[in-house]
């Protein structure tokens, strides 16, 4: 049998973008949570995935509302992914947000936002995958936030 804490240090070793996934819930107020566990599925279709804890108080919301938004975020964005990670009431007051066009809370500062129709949610273990397609993409320049090991790290500079 696999021990949790060795299998939760062995994926820290594979570093990740951060981003904030958002959507609305059944009272049109927005919801949102900081994860990790963001990937690309296909090119054609654009699909991505990412996966929600089902002990989330936010799991009714996200398989509800048939959209999500995902913000990636710039390195200079900590606060942000530090605010969503936790637990506060007013975390939509204090970010800048939009919503997309499927109604998907999208954030104005975020380096990537994808702007998501769900298409199925798969059971996974104590988690569901969410699947959705990408119906819009909003990008700027920038540089990542990204986390390895616990905690948030940069790029190294380029020699280029």
């Amino acid at each position: 049998m696999i021990d949790a804490a060795d299998y939760r240090r062995a994926l820290g070793q594979f570093a990740t973008g951060i981003a904030v996934v958002t959507t609305m819930d059944g009272s049109d107020q927005p919801c949102g949570l900081t994860v990790d566990s963001f990937n690309s599925v296909s090119l054609d279709p654009p699909l991505v995935l990412w996966s929600l804890d089902k002990r989330s108080g936010q799991l009714d919301a996200f398989c509800s509302s048939g959209f999500y938004g995902v913000n990636i975020l710039a390195k200079e964005q900590v606060d942000i992914s530090n605010l969503f990670a936790g637990l506060s009431d007013d975390r939509f007051s204090k970010v800048d947000w939009e919503q997309g066009e499927t109604g998907a809370p999208l954030f104005k500062d975020a380096l990537v936002c994808l702007d998501c129709k769900t298409e199925t949610i798969i059971e996974g273990g104590d988690h569901l995958i969410l699947l959705g397609r990408v119906v819009s993409i909003g990008a700027k320049e920038g540089e990542p936030l990204l986390y390895y090991a616990g905690g948030y790290r940069e790029l190294a500079p380029s020699d280029a």
